[in-house]
């Protein structure tokens, strides 16, 4: 058999098997059970959807439930906690105010004593000012006040420690009760000329008082300058006695301690004079001094010495 005849044979032989299976399919597409069996699936792929999607409604639903019960707890929390900011800032406004009330009423306090304090003081110094004034004998241009148990400060240190605001209050309040307010609402010609009069005497009086403290400044200033002036002198007595530099002591710092060598830790007890005069060519005269005083102890010995008679041919020295 040649290769034709086979090829011509095996397309006769698939014709024929594809006019056999399509009468099956027609046969197949008109079967009832078959439809049946389609429409079965068809339907339970329905009900299957339908339960999927009334699941997928129901856990929407629940969803949507939590979101919404969620979203109502936030609002509430939000509202609560706007109110606890609320009465937060209440109360921390009420503490500020009292801590605020607290301080004011301490600095009220603090110069209310300030100013009875420094009205004391105002009385004590018109008080010594009219002693003063009245004593007719002169006494002492300054006294020596006993320091205070304050620290162990005396009051002109606990003057100079105080700030630069503190100084200012002080000032504003000594100024408040010193200077009076000038009333003058209300007052005639007359009453105005007897206020100017006043005023006057006022100013005159207080420029002389000014003038007594200048000179009364000046007279302890030159007592003090004085005062320091012997203190050195005795200084510098002390010193020359302990045969130190007359500037010595009247230093800072206390004088170091002298000694007669470097080499040595022996103390130099000479005195001022005699290691000035060392340096000013003393020492060649205490070496001259001591060599003749030298010689004259050899001369004695040497002539007080024992001596005996010798023969004619020795000479007569001796």
């Amino acid at each position: 058999m040649s290769d034709d005849e086979e090829y011509s044979s095996e397309e006769e032989e698939v014709v024929e098997e594809q006019h056999e299976q399509k009468p099956a399919a027609k046969s197949e597409g008109d079967d009832p059970e078959f439809i049946k069996r389609q429409d079965q699936k068809r339907s339970d792929l329905d009900e299957q959807l339908k339960e999927y999607i009334n699941e997928w409604r129901k856990q929407r639903s629940k969803e949507e439930d939590e979101l919404k019960r969620l979203k109502e707890k936030q609002a509430k929390r939000k509202v609560s906690r706007a109110e606890e900011e609320q009465r937060m800032a209440q109360r921390k406004k009420e503490e500020e105010e009292r801590r605020v009330r607290e301080i004011e009423e301490k600095k009220q306090r603090e110069i209310d004593e300030k100013r009875r304090r420094l009205e004391e003081a105002e009385k004590k110094r018109q008080a010594m000012l009219q002693a003063m004034k009245d004593k007719d004998k002169k006494g002492p241009n300054f006294t020596i006040t006993k320091k205070d148990s304050s620290f162990g400060m005396s009051n002109a240190q606990m003057e100079r420690n105080k700030t630069k605001e503190q100084l200012e209050e002080e000032k504003k309040i000594s100024l408040s009760f010193r200077i009076k307010p000038l009333e003058m609402d209300g007052l005639s010609a007359d009453a105005l000329r007897t206020k100017a009069t006043e005023l006057w005497e006022t100013i005159v009086k207080l420029e002389t008082e000014k003038y007594d403290l200048e000179e009364r400044q000046k007279r302890q200033d030159y007592d003090l300058k004085e005062l320091k002036e012997r203190q050195k002198q005795q200084l510098r007595h002390k010193a020359l006695k302990k045969g130190l530099d007359p500037e010595a002591l009247t230093g800072k710092y206390p004088p170091k301690i002298q000694v007669a060598s470097k080499y040595e830790r022996r103390v130099d007890t000479r005195s001022y004079d005699d290691k000035k005069k060392l340096f000013e060519g003393g020492f060649d005269t205490l070496n001259k001094e001591s060599l003749e005083k030298q010689w004259s102890e050899r001369k004695e010995q040497y002539v007080g010495r024992q001596w005996r008679q010798l023969g004619s041919w020795a000479g007569t020295f001796r």
